[in-house]
This record gives C-alpha cells, structure tokens and sequence, in this order.
C-alpha cells in the first residue's frame, strides 16, 4: 500500500454503534490503527449503547465461580475485560486497542474520523446529541446501509449524517456478512467517498492550535481563516447546505489512500470509488430483488429463473440510479463493485430477505407472518424498502419502468400472484 507521507498530528478513530456488524468493524479498523502509527492514533473508541448481562453459559468465557458469570455487568466491562462483545458478536476476539465507552459524547471527542455502524432509526438521534461535542472539521463513514425513501424524494444516510454534524461523511457497503468477516473469511466491500475541495492538497489548509492555545469546538477566526468554510456539491449535484471547514495540515488528508489503508485487511478487501449514491442505493435496492429472486425459489422453479430475476433487477438498480442520482451514480458501481453485484448475489443466496420470501411461499402464508415466526423481532428491510420505493415512483408515475420493483411490492400487497413475475417483467 502506498506511502501517505509524514504528518505531525495522528487521526483519532471512532466507531458509533457495537452490534454484530459495527463489532466487527471496529475489529478491522483497530487492527489497522495500531498496524500504522504514523497515520492513526493506536486506541480506537468503540461507542455501545450500555446494558446489563451476565456471561452466557454458551460462551468461552462462562465461569460458574466468577461473578462476571453470575451477576450482571455492563456491557462496556466485558468487553473490555474480555476483548469480546459477549452478547453481539460472541467467540471473536477484538484487538486490545479497541475500547467500548459508553459515553457518546466522551468516544467521540476530538476524533476526526467517525465510523457510523448502527441502525438507520437512531442517526438523528444521536447525531443531535453528539453535534456539539464533535471535531468541527471531523470526517465521516456510514456503514449503514440502504437509503431513506418517502414519496418525494430519497436520501442517502451517510447525507443525513453530513448535514446533522456539519460534515462530510462517506458510505461503505458490499457483500458483507458480519460473522464471516468477523472470522476473516474472505470478502470484499466497497467504501464511496468523494472528497470535498475543501480537503484537497492544494487548498491552504490551517495546522492544529499548538497546545496552550484555548481549545473550541466552534473555531475562532485566529484558528481558522474565515476562507475554511467552503461549499461542496451534493449526490443529486446540488450545493450542500453544510459549509465544510478545512481539516488541519498537520493531519494526512482523508482521501481513498487513506481510507483504503484504514479499512482493507488481507480478509476483507477495499474499493474505493467516489459514488456515493450508487453504493447507498445498491444496499437497499437488493433487499427488494432478493424477495423476489425468494418468491420465485419458493415455487422450486429452480436456479434458471433465479439468475432472470436478479439479471432484470439489477438492470432496474442501475436505472434507478441514473434516472434519480444522474450526475453521480456511476453503472459501474453496480455491475462491478462488491455493493453493487456482489452484495446482489449475497442477498439472493441466503439472506434474509430471499429465505423469508422463499418460505412464505412453500408455506402458503404472507411474509409478514414468516418475519413475525423467524426473525424473533427484527424486521426485514426489503418489505419497508419496497413499500416506500413503490410510494416513490407512483408519485412521478414511473411504476412503468421498474415492473420487478413494483411487481415485488404488488405480490407483497396480494394484488397479483408469485406466478405472475415472469410476464410482468417479460422483455426486460
């Protein structure tokens, strides 16, 4: 991987969520920090959202004699007493740099990059109680994936986020299940991020107040040249309304070099494009293709027209894609990336989505009643994605032009058969 240079200042690195998959990030990205010091700050904050348990009986670490066994303790302490999310990624060992806080505010203080790992309903949230206590010049992840839908418009997570904290803020998305790649089982992921003018090398960028000087979330005019706030477009090609500050030049800048040698491990390997949309839409678009792509296993009609449902739903991804995100998504970020295809194939395998449709069909009941008996309260993305998706195309009278996304959502409604899809989409 390529040299990045020398700076005087190292990046901090937060992880905001400690579920299966935000564990598992944290893993990669604390492994990564301590493997290049001059970069990053070794410690990596690992924000969880506290409760209380005991050691489960299943777990390597039950002793029937220790008291972490047999009272309850915070989460945070067990996983920092055993280098393990006990409770959300059970047997995967995490790197000893990598420190669960329970306090929001305190894990992401002074830290210019965050990683944002947690489900969508809580980001405003949390982003309102953390945009006061932030690097004013901070620079974001979501690992969130999919997109927010209304009938009016569609929104990309990792833009909410920008525009709640100020920032600018990337996606990363793929095939990636979170206990495979936790087990360093080989996969791949695609991180999108287009870096702002404002943190380019050529702009003139303000090095770090020298310690003494009184320190500010909100820089005063002899830290920053009023010149640091800039504007940047956004997915749809409009200027943002966020004014972005310019990082210090004591700190590398936050570009796909940088952000390749913070996420790529040998097991998990990074692409870095700058379509930023194509790579949050791809991570909801699948999740309806793949009900589909179950339906159609539901009947047993076999591999052949599983391969026909995924090929006219990824052609209706990437359509979508360019006729709502013109100026940005690129086709290539969905039949080349691992968020594109990839993910696609994953979630047509054996994701959730793809098993529950397939057994509301062999067992003649709707899918909501599968979601109800299988998933022990989670929800399936796909059918609130189709929902809205639907929602969305009806109100500019598209319905027309992505009949497997509107023919998912009618079968989901009862209004046409499973057996029907074939010549809904036929000539597509």
């Amino acid at each position: 991987m390529a040299t990045l240079g020398v700076y005087n200042r190292k990046h901090k690195v937060t992880v905001v969520g400690s579920g299966n998959w935000g564990s598992a990030i944290a893993k990669i990205v604390a492994e990564n920090a301590k493997e290049h010091p001059e970069l990053f700050e070794e410690e990596v904050q690992m924000w969880v959202y506290e409760e209380e348990l005991t050691v489960p009986t299943t777990s390597k670490h039950y002793d029937p004699g220790s008291k972490f066994s047999t009272q309850p303790h915070k989460l945070t302490r067990l996983i920092n007493h055993f280098h393990e999310n006990v409770k959300y990624l059970p047997g995967i060992a995490l790197p000893s740099n990598l420190v669960a806080n329970p306090s929001l505010r305190e894990s992401v203080h002074d830290s210019t990059i965050l990683v944002f790992n947690l489900p969508h309903q809580f980001i405003g949230g949390l982003c309102d109680e953390m945009k006061d206590h932030i690097l004013p010049y901070a620079r974001g992840i979501s690992c969130i994936k999919g997109v927010s839908v209304d009938s009016y418009d569609v929104r990309l997570f990792s833009e909410t986020i920008g525009e709640k904290l100020s920032i600018y803020c990337g996606a990363l998305s793929g095939a990636n299940i979170a206990n495979e790649v936790a087990q360093e089982k080989f996969s791949e992921t695609t991180i999108a991020y287009d870096p702002p003018p404002v943190d380019s090398r050529n702009v003139s960028r303000n090095p770090t107040p020298k310690a003494g000087t009184p320190q500010s979330h909100t820089p005063s005019s002899s830290q920053l040249d009023l010149t640091a706030i800039n504007e940047h477009k956004d997915a749809k090609g409009k200027t943002s309304k966020v004014k972005l500050i310019v990082p210090p030049s004591d700190l590398a800048p936050i570009d796909h070099n940088l952000l390749k040698t913070l996420f790529h491990r040998p097991y998990f390997h990074v692409q870095v494009v700058s379509d930023v949309a194509g790579v949050s839409l791809g991570g909801a678009l699948k999740n309806i293709v793949a009900i589909a792509t179950g339906f159609v296993a539901g009947l047993g009609w076999g591999d052949n027209a599983k391969a026909a449902v995924m090929r006219v739903g990824l052609l209706e991804m990437v359509k979508f894609g360019k006729m709502f995100f013109r100026t940005s998504v690129h086709t290539e970020t969905f039949t080349e990336e691992s968020a594109g295809v990839a993910d696609l194939i994953t979630s047509c395998s054996g994701g959730r989505n793809y098993r529950c449709a397939k057994m509301s069909v062999e067992r003649n009941i709707s899918i909501q009643e599968v979601e109800k008996e299988e998933l022990n309260g989670q929800m399936l993305q796909g059918l609130s994605t189709a929902e809205e998706v639907y929602g969305f195309l009806k109100t500019r009278g598209k319905q027309d032009e992505f009949p497997l996304l509107v023919g998912t959502y009618r079968i989901l409604q009862g209004e046409v058969k499973v057996q029907d899809l074939p010549d809904m989409i036929v000539g597509k």
